[in-house]
C-alpha cells in the first residue's frame, strides 16, 4: 500500500511541552456576549446574521488578519465539521460561524450559547500560554465591539457560573497509573474541593478504569471568584499537584505491579505492530498503554508529544481527509468498503509511529 505524502507535523498538539508526559494539553477558553443582543438562546434569524457579520468584520480589521479564515457552519462538508469537532473548535449542532487561525492555535465560535467562545491551545500544562493567544483576540475584538459586562457580575454570559471573567479552563491529562491503582475517585475529590471537574475524555473504557485510555478532561466549574490571573494559577497549581500524583504512583506500580504493567505494554506493541485493521476506540486504548510506556522507561524513540498527536491524527475525520487528498492502494477485499479502509489506515498510520521505537536493554525495572 502506498500514499503520497501528507505532512501535517507542523500543528500545535504535535509540539513538546512542560509536563507532557501527564498533561496532554492545555484550553482557555473566554465567553463573550455583545451589548444590546438578546442570548443566543433568544435569537431569531436575524439576530444570528447580524452578530455574526459583526464579528467577521472585525477578524478583517484585526493586524494580523491573514492568519485568521472564517467560516459559516451551515455550509462546511461533513467531513470538515468531523474534523473540526475532533479538535475541540466546534459542538455538536452548536454554533452558526467559525473564525479560525490558521495554525489551529485559537478559533473563535459565534453564536453557540454565547455569541462569541474564543478558544485557544497549549500542549503540556501552559494555560498562561493558551490564555495570552486567546486574550489577544479578546483585545482586538474589544477594539470594534461592545461586549456586554458590568462593574459588579464582570462580563455577562449566558451561563451565569461562567460571569466574571467568561473564563473556562481545561487540561487533558493522561492518568493511567491512577487509574490502574483505582485512585481516580480519590483525585477527583481532590479536584472538586479546589472548584474542578473530572470527566473522562474519549468516553468510557476497561483497561485504565472509567475513562478509555486513562485520558480524563480537568475543567474549571465557575469563572466567578477571582480574576484571570488567579483562576490560571490556581488550575496551574492543581495541574503540578495531579502531575506529581500520577508520577509518584507511576514508581508505586513500577515497583509493585511490573509484570502486569509490562505485559500490558508489550501486548499494546504487539497488537499495534501486527493488526491491519484497527477500531478507532481500540487505539485510544493503544497509544495510551505506549505512551506510559515510554513514561515508564520501557519504550524509547518516541516521545510524548508524538503520542498525544497520534491521537488526532487517528480520528475519523483526519483519516477521511487522508483518504480523500491522498493516493492508497487498498486490498481488493476492503477496497469498496470505507469502514474497513478506514479502519486499514488507522493501522498503518499507528504503524508508522513504532518504526523508531526500541526496547531498552535493561529496563527501569
Amino acid at each position: 500500500m502506498s500514499r503520497a505524502k501528507n505532512d501535517r507535523g507542523d500543528a500545535w498538539y504535535n509540539a513538546s511541552a512542560e509536563n507532557d508526559d501527564v498533561v496532554v494539553s492545555s484550553r482557555v477558553r473566554l465567553a463573550r456576549n455583545l451589548a444590546n443582543f438578546p442570548f443566543p438562546e433568544n435569537f431569531d434569524e436575524e439576530n444570528a446574521l447580524q452578530v455574526q457579520s459583526i464579528v467577521f468584520d472585525s477578524f478583517n480589521h484585526f493586524d494580523d488578519a491573514d492568519a485568521y479564515q472564517t467560516m459559516i457552519l451551515s455550509s462546511v462538508p461533513q467531513l470538515g465539521a468531523d474534523i473540526l469537532r475532533e479538535r475541540g473548535l466546534i459542538e455538536e449542532n452548536f454554533g452558526t460561524g467559525l473564525v479560525m487561525r490558521i495554525d489551529g492555535v485559537s478559533s473563535c465560535l459565534l453564536n453557540c450559547l454565547d455569541h462569541v467562545r474564543i478558544s485557544s491551545f497549549a500542549p503540556g500544562l501552559a494555560c498562561s500560554s493558551a490564555y495570552a493567544a486567546s486574550r489577544d483576540i479578546d483585545m482586538q475584538l474589544q477594539e470594534k465591539i461592545q461586549f456586554a459586562a458590568s462593574h459588579e457580575f464582570g462580563y455577562l454570559t449566558a451561563n451565569v457560573c461562567e460571569s466574571g471573567s467568561g473564563m473556562k479552563l481545561s487540561l487533558r491529562v493522561h492518568l493511567p497509573s491512577t487509574s490502574i491503582a483505582g485512585k481516580i475517585s480519590e483525585l477527583a475529590k481532590v479536584c472538586d474541593k479546589r472548584g474542578f471537574s473530572v470527566r473522562d475524555s474519549f468516553g468510557s473504557g476497561t483497561q485504565f478504569g472509567s475513562s478509555l485510555g486513562g485520558f480524563y478532561q480537568i475543567s474549571s466549574v465557575q469563572s466567578v471568584s477571582g480574576n484571570e490571573i488567579d483562576q490560571i494559577a490556581e488550575i496551574t497549581s492543581l495541574g503540578k499537584y495531579i502531575c506529581e500524583f500520577e508520577r509518584k504512583i507511576r514508581a508505586e506500580v513500577a515497583d509493585n505491579k511490573f509484570t502486569e504493567v509490562r505485559d500490558i505494554i508489550l501486548r499494546a506493541f504487539a497488537q499495534m505492530r501486527y493488526s491491519l485493521l484497527m477500531p478507532l476506540r481500540e487505539s485510544i486504548d493503544l497509544i495510551s498503554a505506549i505512551k506510559w510506556g515510554v513514561d515508564l522507561d520501557l519504550i524509547c524513540g518516541v516521545d510524548d508529544h508524538e503520542l498525544s498527536a497520534l491521537l488526532y491524527k487517528v480520528q475519523s475525520g483526519h483519516l477521511g481527509f487522508l483518504l480523500r487528498t491522498s493516493e492508497f492502494n487498498f486490498d481488493d477485499d476492503i477496497v469498496s468498503d470505507d469502514a474497513l479502509k478506514e479502519k486499514r489506515l488507522r493501522s498503518i498510520v499507528m504503524q508508522e509511529a513504532l518504526k523508531k521505537i526500541t526496547f531498552p536493554k535493561n529496563p527501569a525495572f
